[in-house]
């Protein structure tokens, strides 16, 4: 296993990074030059930080962590009670997770401080709109790096890692990870803030330029207690404390709570939306076929015509969110929309390359209610709409019946089939979808088994006729029980067309 990490840290004595934040116990003279919160993954010389699991404390790895060159122990009473004597410092807080933010922070020589920092939350569109900060800060000729559900990237080349890529790593990681590509000259870093992450301080010591709020649909309950627990996770971002400046999207309710406490609480508010209030007006939308879409935008500099190579209104909403964050910073409208227009998302609305002849494949990561029926609404103007969905297991099993009826609503042919089934029953997961179909006008079919739902649907399709992959877009594995498979939804569509084809089809 590996993490991503700068060439080089400067040592600091711990009794620095520990400064003022209310930490008992003393490390002398001892200095540091990493933090880490796996104990497989200690180098000598780094602070290990013993947090409290699900099924374990971190504290019962000390000495595995200490035997592989840890200096200094931090962790919580009840982790100092459990790790003994281990021969270091043991430091204890009673407010770990923040504490040991603002200690990775400091231990990497603050690298947020050398960087200009964009910030996306919403339940739907966080990958996307990355991407296209991604793709119009490029344009400009600055360096960037981007942090999310794709992974992490430099220069739009991924940067590899062994870790599991949840949406925001945790603050050692994240902070790590700024200070690598700091040192590799990035000059913007965009990341996808997760209500998880607002939720575990995972982002706390850092302080954004801007950030962006998209949107608030039901998700993440298996986590959150309630949609109101999970809405004060997301609206924890937009305080001066995190960040400088905001951009909310209005015409969702909770954007427009969350614009309202961000003033109150002092943070400078730009509105985007179609009301005419909003500060940043989203007017006329329209396909442009094959796949794309354009519309006017009303901005701080004027009018202009936005363009998008990813078809879909929902998609248009985060191009005119990414355009208001980047005014916010200052690069102008015209320096924008060229890298707007030209941008790609890896497994959002991507269209698979096959003959002329084939149908239009579309592998998307929609796994909401609200994504599913935003990306199926964006596939209307085809004859025919074939669409391939399936639900998570150890997951919120109230949203299946919804997705279900989204699907069905705006499909042709719905074929209903396997995600990540986890350790549920795969056929539970798909009958609690089919519960959401009754009374649609699409063809229903039930088909266990991702990649015999893919066939299904290719050999169903015309070529006039498109075929939406939706639910796990980038990913390249299921997990099946305990393991992970490898699958990856368009190398699938890609390879099985090829078969059939081959075979006369």
């Amino acid at each position: 296993m590996s993490t991503l990490r700068p060439d080089f840290v400067s040592p600091v004595a711990i009794r620095e990074v520990v400064a003022g934040l209310g930490i008992s116990g003393d490390a002398g003279n001892v200095v540091t030059t990493g933090v880490c919160l796996d104990s497989r993954l200690v180098r000598p010389g780094d602070l290990y930080v013993a947090l409290p699991g699900f099924h374990s404390h971190g504290a019962a790895f000390s000495r595995q962590a200490v035997e592989r060159g840890a200096i200094a122990i931090l962790t919580d009473p009840a982790g100092a009670r459990a790790a003994g004597e281990v021969g270091v410092p043991v430091l204890v807080s009673e407010r770990l997770r923040p504490v040991m933010a603002e200690v990775s922070a400091r231990v990497y020589g603050e690298p947020a401080s050398g960087l200009e920092l964009f910030g996306v939350t919403g339940t739907n569109g966080k990958t996307t709109t990355v991407a296209l900060l991604e793709a119009t800060l490029a344009a400009t000729g600055r360096r960037v790096g981007t942090i999310g559900t794709l992974g992490f990237r430099l220069d739009c080349v991924a940067l590899p890692s062994d870790r599991s890529t949840v949406t925001t790593p945790d603050s050692p990681d994240l902070q790590a990870l700024l200070a690598l590509m700091r040192e590799h000259g990035a000059q913007a870093v965009a990341i996808e803030v997760s209500s998880h992450a607002m939720a575990m301080s995972r982002a706390d010591a850092l302080r954004f330029d801007v950030v962006a709020f998209l949107n608030l649909g039901r998700d993440h309950l298996d986590f959150h207690r309630d949609m109101e627990e999970y809405f004060e996770a997301k609206a924890s971002l937009f305080t001066p404390e995190h960040a400088r400046a905001a951009v909310v999207w209005i015409d969702d309710e909770n954007g427009c709570r969350v614009a309202d406490r961000a003033r109150k609480a002092g943070l400078p508010v730009t509105t985007v939306g179609t009301c005419e209030e909003a500060d940043y007006r989203l007017m006329g939308y329209e396909p442009v076929l094959p796949l794309g879409g354009r519309a006017r935008l009303r901005t701080a500099s004027g009018e202009t015509t936005v363009e998008l190579a990813l078809p879909g209104w929902h998609n248009m909403v985060d191009a005119a969110i990414a355009l208001a964050m980047l005014e916010r910073v200052g690069i102008s409208v015209e320096d924008v929309l060229p890298g707007l227009a030209r941008a790609q998302v890896p497994g959002r609305m991507q269209v698979l390359p096959l003959p002329e002849m084939a149908p239009t494949v579309v592998v998307d990561f929609a796994h909401t209610p609200q994504a599913v029926a935003a990306t199926l609404d964006a596939l209307q103007g085809f004859s025919e709409v074939i669409t391939v969905v399936g639900c998570g297991g150890d997951r919120d099993p109230d949203k299946r019946p919804l997705m279900g009826r989204a699907a069905a609503e705006r499909s042709d042919v719905l074929i209903i089939t396997d995600d990540n089934p986890r350790t549920e029953d795969p056929a539970s997961i798909r009958a609690a979808m089919l519960a959401g179909t009754a009374d649609s006008r699409a063809r229903i079919v039930e088909a266990g088994g991702r990649g015999g739902a893919i066939e299904l649907a290719l050999a169903t399709a015309g070529r006039d006729s498109v075929v939406a992959i939706l639910g796990k877009g980038h990913e390249q594995g299921q997990q099946i029980g305990d393991r992970i498979v490898a699958f990856d939804d368009a190398l699938v569509a890609l390879e099985t067309w090829r078969r059939m084809e081959g075979s006369g089809r």
